[in-house]
């Protein structure tokens, strides 16, 4: 049977892992940690990739477009699977696009986006721009970004899902910004996807929104996982605490995004970023051990007196 380069790399991550037992330790689970999404069982991983200003970048720059197609191609060989873009971040769709005819072999590819605009017929036509940037027979998810006339496009985007065009309906907000709109919406709509802001220090989404989801079945996208940045400010002059190897943390990065993902209503965090490095250090979270409840009280009593 032949078997792609992406399927030998995930066999071999397997392998090691499973063989990988460092002392005092017991060996990490071989598996990534996936995720399903409620209105289809399907599953995803739990360690997606944004594209917010990372990808933003410009078309002339070679030495800029190639880093990013790496970033992509890196991302889909550890085992991504959901990568999130919008009309709203510049160039990032088509940047996305151009990566995806270089990369040929992307079945895993968990495709999202949104419509960000006033209108029916505006919304339609930006949804086929999506379609043609990302060269993309059919896209995963579609989402209404930041609630911009959701009224008007989740009954069009409900009809795309219906004609098969789409396969989930979902809608999105940022940094806190309308809860009590999405909660409305996620009490009165039938959404397959929700997308807001949750890290820990931002933990307003515990109260409400996080147990929404869960209640009402919608799989929810993490945004903003290190609030912009400012979590690595936040800690900047400060060691990761010796106890983060219980849960096999070897970087900041990741002791954050362990945290958010260890949330049992959370479906994929999506961290952006335009370094490699970075970006494997990110999918790195998608295996080892994740923190308990008492583990997730002490990461956050302890971020908060740093």
């Amino acid at each position: 049977m032949h078997t792609t380069r992406r399927q030998f790399i995930k066999t071999l991550a397997a392998l090691a892992a499973a063989l990988s037992v460092r002392p005092g330790f017991a060996a990490l689970p071989s598996a990534r940690h996936m995720r399903s999404i409620p209105s289809s069982g399907e599953k995803i991983p739990a360690i997606g990739l944004g594209s917010w200003l990372t990808f933003a970048i410009d078309l002339d720059d070679r030495e800029a477009l190639a880093k990013r197609i790496a970033i992509l191609r890196e991302f889909l060989e550890q085992g991504g699977g959901l990568l999130d873009s919008s009309p709203m971040y510049g160039v990032a769709q088509k940047v996305i696009g151009l990566g995806l005819k270089q990369i040929a072999q992307h079945d895993d590819l968990f495709a999202a986006t949104k419509v960000w605009t006033h209108g029916n017929r505006q919304g339609l036509i930006q949804m086929e721009q999506s379609f043609s940037l990302w060269s993309l027979p059919k896209l995963d998810l579609m989402q209404v970004h930041n609630l911009l006339d959701w009224e008007t496009h989740l009954p069009t985007l409900h009809a795309m899902k219906a004609e098969g065009e789409i396969r989930y309906v979902g809608v999105t907000t940022s940094h806190g910004r309308r809860h009590d709109d999405l909660q409305h919406i996620m009490r009165t709509q039938k959404l397959d996807f929700v997308q807001f802001t949750y890290n820990i220090l931002d933990r307003e989404a515990e109260q409400v929104l996080l147990p929404m989801a869960q209640d009402k079945g919608i799989a929810v996208i993490i945004n903003r996982p290190f609030q912009r940045g400012g979590l690595f400010d936040h800690v900047e002059r400060h060691a990761l605490p010796d106890w983060a190897s219980e849960i096999d943390c070897t970087s900041w990065a990741q002791f954050f995004l362990k945290f958010i993902i260890s949330h049992p209503a959370v479906g994929c965090a999506i961290p952006a970023t335009s370094q490699l490095a970075h970006l494997k250090e990110n999918m790195g979270v998608a295996y080892g051990r994740l923190p308990d409840k008492a583990l997730r009280r002490k990461m956050v009593e302890h971020v908060n007196k740093l």
